[in-house]
């Protein structure tokens, strides 16, 4: 009777899991559909697009020749990684010294980092623009990456990941005469590949997405990114009320992001579960 009743609500768990994963997936499902489909079909009356041929190539040619959507998807690779790395340089040496270094003001320090995880990117928006307007840094790879170098939820992360460490490991390179520095970066960054995996997928995520902040400090189409690209295709020539192009614009902007965490998600589940001891 336990089996039973245990085998029944494992079955009901993932009938939820299930139709909670079929309700998430379903708009992309249907953006695909509606990618491959001409404008005039898409509508017709079916819940789903029937998808064609001849839509396919008339919606993606749309979506590459009416505007410069691999040059925005450029200016994402080129903002995302940069930031990334920048974020990684800063997180790393920090994270470890809040974990494994003894220094006056830790707790406060660690305190700060964790009330900065509560503050609205939105808060600080007017005077970061103010400072980049007057530097004359608007429009630029600049306004888009300096913003986000330190990342106190990057910073937190490390952190939880490094008190793991066996404190054992790090006397000893001391004693082999390690700097503080190198044990941060040849002992600690190899350590820390999962966790460093999880928050490239949360980085490269959030800021390819991110309309906001490239709305704000960017009018120039050369520079925008891949979100501020698409609505600006919505708005702009023939993508005002082209679904079909849109969607094969979503589907191109879209796709690295599904590659990206397929390629990680091992990594980025692993570094997850490790970072929560």
């Amino acid at each position: 009777m336990i089996i039973r009743q245990s085998s029944t609500s494992r079955l009901g768990s993932h009938a939820l899991l299930a139709s909670g994963a079929v309700l998430m997936v379903f708009p992309f499902f249907w953006m695909l559909l509606a990618s491959l489909t001409p404008q005039s079909q898409i509508f017709s009356g079916s819940l789903l697009p029937i998808p064609t041929f001849n839509g396919a190539i008339e919606n993606y040619s749309t979506a590459l020749s009416a505007i410069p959507l691999l040059r925005f998807m450029g200016n994402g690779i080129i903002v995302c990684l940069t930031i990334l790395v920048l974020q990684i340089a800063v997180a790393i040496p920090s994270g470890y010294a809040l974990a494994k270094l003894s220094f006056p003001g830790r707790p406060i320090l660690l305190g700060a980092v964790l009330l900065g995880l509560l503050v609205p990117v939105q808060i600080p928006t007017i005077p970061i623009y103010i400072a980049l307007a007057k530097s004359g840094l608007l429009n630029s790879y600049a306004a888009l990456v300096l913003p986000w170098i330190i990342s106190v939820f990057a910073i937190f992360l490390f952190r939880q990941f490094f008190v793991t460490f066996p404190d054992e490991v790090l006397d000893a390179a001391r004693l082999d005469g390690f700097s503080e520095l190198s044990i941060a970066w040849r002992i600690m960054l190899p350590a820390a590949w999962p966790a460093v995996a999880s928050f490239s997928i949360f980085s490269i995520v959030a800021h390819w997405n991110d309309l906001y902040w490239p709305l704000v400090v960017t009018t120039d189409p050369d520079m925008m990114t891949p979100s501020l690209g698409i609505a600006y295709f919505r708005q702009a020539g023939e993508g005002a009320g082209n679904v079909g192009a849109l969607m094969a614009g979503g589907v191109l902007v879209t796709a690295p992001l599904v590659a990206l965490f397929l390629l990680m998600q091992k990594h980025f589940i692993r570094g997850l579960v490790l970072g929560r001891h």
